[in-house]
């Protein structure tokens, strides 16, 4: 036992004072708030960018739709006809729309031309199509006839609310936040898995090629030194996550009270508002807010917490066992290529089945991959905040467990022999050998 704790303390300290590492924990926090703080920047600088759009009404019954917006400002040049309108909309003007001259409506949406010397996106195009839409049904009603107020009079949103007969509520916002929980608790597990596992993997592979190892051999188990180094660099791994966490969330907290400015800019276009609109906007941002609170309470948190450590520990010590056992199985780092599709495939298809499971989280191919333990740290994960039966979860901590002991057992057996093993690229017939040595 007092050997395991040496090897831990010496992995953790090699990792640790690795000038990369210190690089990569002070820096990746910095990054990331960076990246956040320039999308938004460009989000921000995207939609501030105001297009003029010139347009030509033949048809004298379209004109009233194009009214100015926040990104968008209308020119009419209907008096200048289309090539003069064309020439100085090319020198002016974003774009120019041109509606021909039709008699009947029942033809008015026939014909209609958008000239840019860019290509519009096509958010643009379906605005103004959808305006367009709009005004020539209301045109074709008129003609009918029939009242349009009236029609309009009949249009009803409908907002169904979910709620299961222990008498719990949710919504669309409960939804959202059941499957960011769940995305994120998964995603997380599965760049651990990648970054630390590859690191223990690394690792192996640079003892082995020094042949220090010959050394560590000659004082302790293989086994204990194989642990020693899955725990020794997933325990440096725990704690650079924890300072990411800490530092980017400190670091966003002051950049947002420092540079205040999407609140600001909000603030102003809300006093520049009708009073009865700002109204119903705060209102509506008070209810969703407090929708948002009550979700997140009815969320089940201890029950994730708790799952997501035994799920983090449980699939990390599996896929390291086997980065191990690869390690020690060859003599470089090219020579691994054969044998880390095997490995990354289960991991692979979590990902993909827990991100497309979220529409049917208990399904029975959610509920398959959540206790299959080589994909269940990330899927099932991934089902618990949407409430999963706890036999589920028992027995698929229990598979998880039981997976995790044989595993282990196999790469002990692959690392005792692999390690000593020099010159020759092993096969999966090679390892088989080794497993009945």
């Amino acid at each position: 036992m007092d050997k395991l704790k040496l090897i831990i303390k010496r992995e953790f300290l090699a990792k640790v004072k690795n000038k990369s590492f210190i690089v990569m924990t002070i820096l990746s926090p910095l990054l990331m708030v960076g990246l956040v703080m320039l999308i938004i920047f460009l989000n921000d600088k995207n939609s501030s960018d105001i297009k003029t759009i010139a347009y030509v009404d033949e048809s004298g019954q379209l004109a009233t739709v194009f009214e100015n917006s926040k990104s968008i400002h209308y020119v009419d040049l209907t008096a200048l006809g289309l090539e003069e309108a064309k020439k100085k909309t090319e020198t002016t003007y974003f774009g120019l729309i041109y509606i021909p001259k039709n008699d009947s409506i029942q033809y008015l949406s026939e014909g209609i031309e958008f000239f840019s010397a860019d290509s519009p996106s096509i958010t643009l195009l379906n605005s103004i199509e959808s305006k367009l839409e709009n005004k020539i049904r209301n045109l074709k009603i008129a003609q009918l006839q029939i009242d349009v107020e009236k029609i309009k009079a009949t249009e009803t949103n409908v907002d169904i609310v979910t709620e299961n007969f222990s008498g719990e509520k949710s919504s669309k916002i409960g939804s959202l936040l059941r499957m960011a929980a769940g995305g994120g608790f998964g995603y997380l597990i599965f760049m651990f898995i990648i970054i630390y596992g590859t690191s223990v993997m690394r690792s192996v592979i640079e003892e082995k090629t020094s042949r220090i190892i010959e050394v560590i051999i000659s004082s302790v188990k293989p086994f204990q030194l194989m642990l020693g180094k899955i725990l020794g660099n997933a325990l440096a791994g725990i704690l650079q996550f924890v300072i990411w966490m800490i530092s980017a969330g400190f670091l966003m907290f002051i950049i947002t009270s420092i540079f205040g400015v999407e609140a600001t800019s909000s603030s102003t276009a809300m006093g520049q508002m009708n009073p009865e609109m700002v109204q119903q906007m705060q209102q509506a941002s008070t209810s969703d807010l407090q929708i948002a609170l009550q979700e997140i309470k009815n969320m089940p948190i201890l029950t994730m917490f708790f799952s997501f450590i035994i799920y983090f520990l449980g699939g990390y010590l599996i896929y390291s066992s086997i980065y191990a056992a690869i390690g020690a199985a060859v003599d470089s780092e090219t020579d691994t290529q054969q044998f880390m599709m095997p490995v990354m495939l289960p991991l692979i298809i979590a990902i993909y089945v827990g991100f497309s499971i979220i529409e049917n989280p208990h399904g029975p191919i959610a509920v398959g991959f959540s206790i299959f333990p080589l994909t269940s740290p990330i899927v099932m994960l991934m089902r618990i905040p949407f409430g999963v039966p706890w036999w589920q979860i028992a027995i698929s901590m229990a598979l998880l467990l039981v997976t995790f002991l044989g595993i282990v057992w196999f790469a002990a057996k692959i690392y005792r022999v692999g390690i000593l093993m020099y010159g020759k690229k092993p096969s999966y017939k090679e390892l088989y050998k080794w497993l009945k040595y």
